[in-house]
């Protein structure tokens, strides 16, 4: 019956037809190719190109080839903000996926308070970079800070979480940690949530402890979600700029300095130069 059906319809009504839909499935997707080319292809190859230049906005630019990455490479204060952003990487990206991934388990169990943790932990996520910076400014401040306060009950000194050479970094990771802790723990929570609970009866069957269960059940079966939010936090803490900024502005001494901290420190003074 189909084939009779579809015989009998003229040739170039479904040659139509078939063309139709092409030409709204390049509409749908135009809908973002478009705004991605525009906004994100386009400056990232005239980015390259003016990177080859001398330029000061005003005015042509000027070809000097790799005369900026030959200055770059001798940047001393460069080379260190690349090491803390790797520094930054190390603690904040196993930070993020671990206390993402315990809050998750916590809150998958459906302990009492699970609902409210689910509320708590991904509120400092909608809330802005610089509101999160300022926070922890307060909290972890030398003298008058919270932190310190409450360490000081277990006999541990004040610590100089943001005007300390050997502290600052750990002070902007932990707000950082703080600050994407809510993303990392709602997708690893809805992968939780998709894990068969056959699989754990039947592990449980055949005696396999918890930590068996979360070894050999659950973590091969969130591996594709948790191989995106590790992925998704090494761009994040790569890129990380308004947390230092507000915090630490790269100090002291550039401790905690980032790659784009620094990029918009000297774009600021060449600005002011020119």
């Amino acid at each position: 019956m189909r084939e009779a059906s579809s015989q009998s319809v003229p040739a170039g009504v479904q040659h139509s037809e078939r063309q139709r839909t092409d030409w709204v499935g390049y509409l749908f997707i135009g809908f973002f190719v478009v705004p991605f080319v525009l906004f994100n292809v386009l400056p990232i190859l005239f980015g390259v190109y003016v990177s080859f230049t001398e330029w000061s906005i005003i005015g042509d630019p000027i070809w000097i080839g790799l005369d900026n990455y030959r200055e770059a490479l001798q940047d001393e204060w460069l080379r260190r903000a690349f090491i803390n952003v790797v520094f930054y990487a190390l603690i904040i990206v196993p930070g993020v996926v671990g206390l993402g991934l315990l809050f998750a388990i916590f809150v998958n169990q459906g302990w009492p308070l699970s609902g409210l943790a689910r509320t708590i932990l991904f509120t400092p996520n909608v809330v802005s970079a610089t509101v999160i910076g300022l926070v922890w400014v307060w909290v972890l401040d030398t003298q008058f800070g919270v932190l310190n306060h409450y360490l000081a009950f277990v006999g541990i000194r004040p610590v100089p979480w943001l005007t300390s050479v050997n502290w600052s970094l750990f002070g902007v990771s932990i707000a950082s940690i703080w600050w994407d802790l809510g993303l990392a723990f709602v997708l690893l929570l809805a992968a939780l949530q998709d894990v068969p609970k056959d699989l754990y009866e039947a592990a449980e069957i055949d005696g396999a402890s918890r930590l068996g269960q979360l070894w050999y059940v659950t973590l091969p079966h969130i591996r594709p979600t948790l191989s995106m939010v590790v992925t998704l936090q090494i761009i994040s803490t790569m890129r990380i700029f308004s947390q230092v900024y507000v915090m630490t502005n790269g100090g002291p001494a550039g401790s905690s300095l980032s790659v784009i901290v620094h990029m918009a420190s000297r774009a600021v003074r060449c600005g002011s130069v020119t």
